[in-house]
């Protein structure tokens, strides 16, 4: 019987893939035999997050390469030295995250920001996807098609509860709130994905989105207890619960499935 989920043979460039998320949509990828090309804007990274997953899988089929999801002539670098890619997977983005000791600041409340920190928030996620997604299909259509899968979030599917961001004795105008740049960006990958999926589904490309919730990711613990108790299951995400939902999405697992957008958030936005 075939191996629905068997990528031997099979190329993937990851955007952002020295990342958080990165490394675990690579492993995905190699745990079914597929190769990836590890792309990011910090190469070195991308060299380690390579020679990690090429030590763990005893392998060489994971490729470091430089490459800026905002910059047309560095995307087309990177396609034109690979023969053929087979899946595109468009992680690539920039997120303010809730750090201990750091974290959000009052300059992404909307009242006071500035065009250049929407533009930037924007780029890497709309324009990157984009400009990824173009010059990719392009190559797909040259050897009979292929995957494109975009990660959106939760929060391209509702708003963020901004309670989970505020601190104590802290005036309005200071409080920390989770920017309007990245619901509005991944929100927009949604819509990307369902335009793309009807644009190429006669031409042997699926399109589809995975939208995560929160991983635990070095958090303080108030913020893990709060954003814990908004989700049905109890708790945030661990990093590999995923895996299994980038092997279906990228394989023949899914092969009738297009213009779609998996949630997997712990039952957060059926709440």
């Amino acid at each position: 019987m075939k191996n629905l989920f068997d990528l031997t043979g099979k190329t993937a460039l990851i955007t952002g893939a020295a990342g958080l998320l990165g490394p675990k949509h690579a492993e995905a990828i190699m745990e079914q035999n597929g190769n990836v090309i590890i792309s990011d804007r910090d190469y070195e990274r991308a060299q380690a997050t390579s020679a990690r997953l090429n030590h763990k899988y005893d392998c060489m089929r994971a490729l470091p390469t430089y490459m800026d999801v905002t910059d047309k002539e560095s995307i087309d670098e990177v396609i034109q030295s690979h023969q053929r890619i087979d899946i595109l997977i468009n992680n690539a983005a920039k997120d303010p995250k809730v750090k201990k000791g750091a974290g959000l600041t009052p300059e992404s409340r909307f009242e006071v920001m500035t065009e250049e920190y929407w533009k930037e928030g924007i780029d890497a996620i709309i324009n990157g996807t984009f400009l990824c997604s173009q010059a990719v299909a392009n190559k797909m259509l040259t050897h009979g098609g292929g995957v494109i899968l975009n990660i959106s979030s939760d929060l391209g599917v509702i708003a963020p509860d901004q309670r989970l961001y505020r601190q104590e004795g802290l005036a309005e105008d200071q409080q920390n709130v989770k920017p309007i740049t990245y619901s509005a960006a991944k929100w927009a990958v949604i819509g990307m994905t369902k335009y793309l999926a009807t644009y190429y589904a006669s031409r042997g490309i699926r399109v589809n989105a995975l939208s995560p919730s929160g991983v635990y990711n070095d958090h303080p613990e108030a913020f893990n207890k709060k954003l814990s108790s908004i989700i049905p299951m109890g708790r945030m995400s661990h990093i590999d619960e995923y895996k299994g939902a980038i092997m279906f999405m990228c394989s023949d697992a899914s092969s009738y499935m297009t213009g779609e957008n998996i949630i997997i958030d712990g039952g957060k936005t059926v709440w």
